[in-house]
């Protein structure tokens, strides 16, 4: 079975209580790589962590927006854990995961966005961020830039009640701007390079179309990411402790999952702002590379 395929499960049975046992033991990572890495980031991409009075000192489920191909993952990650001292558990989506690079993803702190390795580490007290648009937000067209494409997801908001856990609404401004799109996922199987793909065996009806995202360009036509200043900003927590334990009414889990979002989209907007104030006082050099 592809990676690809919409039935993909990499983990079920014992395998799965295996691969929980290990991401619970995972820690926050000290190598020399991990340093350079956040140094370059933070030379390149300027990420700036706003408002990070309202993260509250429990451990906490960031909700946030995702951009394309979740290269927002190491922007707020590296700086959270160097700057805030947060090593944040990123939920990923299954077809990200196979044995051969099960070790590298985990020790860097990503995990599958499956429910019972979530409960495993909200029992342990982790630190987590999910991006609910998962692959399908990842992957969207240009005129969806910044848009939370969640459909009717509320799973994050059952877990994290069911933990009496704390939501962070999470905005992420600048990651969009890393690429260009040349050819847009949805239009894709309809050329050369589709057919091309289609012929091998790597595009057939099992395939999952989120996962179909844009041909993307970035400096000079290259896949480097443009180096576009990025915003990172934290709302008020919404505390779910009062929840804990409890089978939520659908109605609830809506209008709680509805006011992240609305948070978020608040956050968002005006980040935009901020972003298009700042790009009329950035160097020569950088405004060359990220036109």
């Amino acid at each position: 079975m592809a990676f690809t395929d919409k039935n993909a499960e990499p983990y079920s049975g014992q395998d799965l209580v295996r691969y929980i046992d290990k991401a619970v033991q995972v820690t926050a990572p000290k190598s020399k790589i991990r340093k350079l890495s956040y140094k370059l980031i933070k030379q390149v991409f300027q990420p700036q962590l706003l408002d990070t009075h309202n993260i509250p000192k429990q451990p906490c489920l960031f909700v946030a927006n995702h951009a394309l191909y979740a290269v927002d993952g190491p922007i707020i990650g590296l700086p959270m854990l160097e700057e805030q001292g947060r090593f944040i558990r990123a939920l990923s989506d299954k077809f990200l995961w196979h044995p051969f690079n099960e070790e590298l993803l985990l020790n860097q702190g990503v995990v599958i966005g499956h429910p019972e390795v979530c409960s495993a580490l909200m029992e342990v007290g982790s630190d987590l961020i999910v991006f609910p648009g998962g692959a399908h937000e990842a992957t969207k067209s240009a005129d969806k830039k910044y848009q939370l494409l969640w459909k009717e997801r509320h799973g994050f908001i059952k877990l994290a009640a069911k933990h009496g856990y704390t939501i962070v609404p999470t905005a992420i401004v600048g990651p969009e701007e890393f690429y260009d799109h040349l050819i847009e996922g949805e239009d894709l199987p309809n050329t050369l390079l589709g057919r091309a793909l289609s012929l091998l065996g790597l595009i057939n009806e099992n395939t999952r179309s989120d996962l179909m995202g844009p041909i993307p360009l970035g400096v000079f036509g290259t896949l480097i990411p443009k180096p576009q200043k990025c915003y990172i900003q934290f709302s008020e927590p919404l505390d779910l402790s009062k929840y804990k334990g409890k089978r939520l009414a659908e109605k609830t889990m809506r209008s709680l999952r509805q006011q992240v979002a609305d948070d978020i989209n608040t956050m968002i907007a005006a980040l935009l702002k901020t972003q298009a104030k700042d790009r009329s006082r950035i160097g020569r050099i950088r405004r060359l590379l990220t036109r």
